[in-house]
């Protein structure tokens, strides 16, 4: 898909990862709406059994999830009911979805459990997505990021930001928002990039803690 004229919508795109990719789809010419709110995309760092021998509060669980995946999925629903809506293009194309997951859905650390379930579920509702929607004309792709110099990152201290930095094969650093942008473009341009999870993460693989 060229993304030249084309209507983009960016949820999360008021900062981080989603602001960069809205303004990398703008400057490539698309037309986009960002949606964004506070408290949206959360995680939360709580081990199943507590120094006190209690268990984590299902709750806790409950939230990460309903923010995470279903809010992401409701989403989807929406919006795919009004791309299915629209002309295709000369290839058949009318749309494609871009989700963001995380390296935890496959490397959760200790106390990430709903974190990485929340992302876990993005990446298994992955291809059954994209074949649902192939009849449309609609690819689905997910990236799931490791660790990036995000807005949440920066407020660390930086012997904290250097230490998961060093985690990191290569390049040796926090990836850049711009690199994230960068390959959502590239999704969106490339027709045969569908149903796949893509890890944008230096070769990094998360220690358990």
């Amino acid at each position: 898909m060229n993304i030249q004229g084309q209507a983009a919508l960016v949820t999360g795109g008021a900062s981080g990862l989603g602001a960069q990719t809205a303004r990398e789809l703008a400057r490539r010419g698309a037309k986009v709406a960002v949606l964004d709110r506070n408290g949206a995309g959360i995680g939360s760092a709580r081990r199943l059994i507590g120094k006190d021998g209690t268990p984590m509060p299902l709750q806790d669980f409950e939230r990460v999830i309903k923010v995470n995946l279903i809010g992401t999925f409701n989403v989807i629903r929406l919006a795919a009911a009004e791309i299915v809506k629209l002309e295709p293009l000369a290839d058949g194309e009318r749309g494609v979805i871009v989700n963001t997951a995380s390296v935890a859905a496959f490397d959760g650390q200790v106390g990430q459990e709903a974190y990485a379930a929340s992302k876990g579920g993005l990446v298994s509702l992955t291809l059954p997505l994209a074949r649902d929607l192939a009849q449309f004309g609609v690819r689905v792709v997910t990236i799931a990021p490791g660790l990036f110099l995000t807005p949440l990152m920066a407020e660390l201290p930086l012997p904290v930001q250097e230490s998961l930095a060093a985690s990191i094969p290569f390049p040796k650093r926090l990836g850049k928002p711009e690199e994230f942008a960068q390959l959502c473009a590239a999704i969106v341009e490339n027709l045969a990039l569908n149903g796949e999870v893509i890890r944008l993460d230096g070769a990094l693989r998360m220690a358990p803690r």
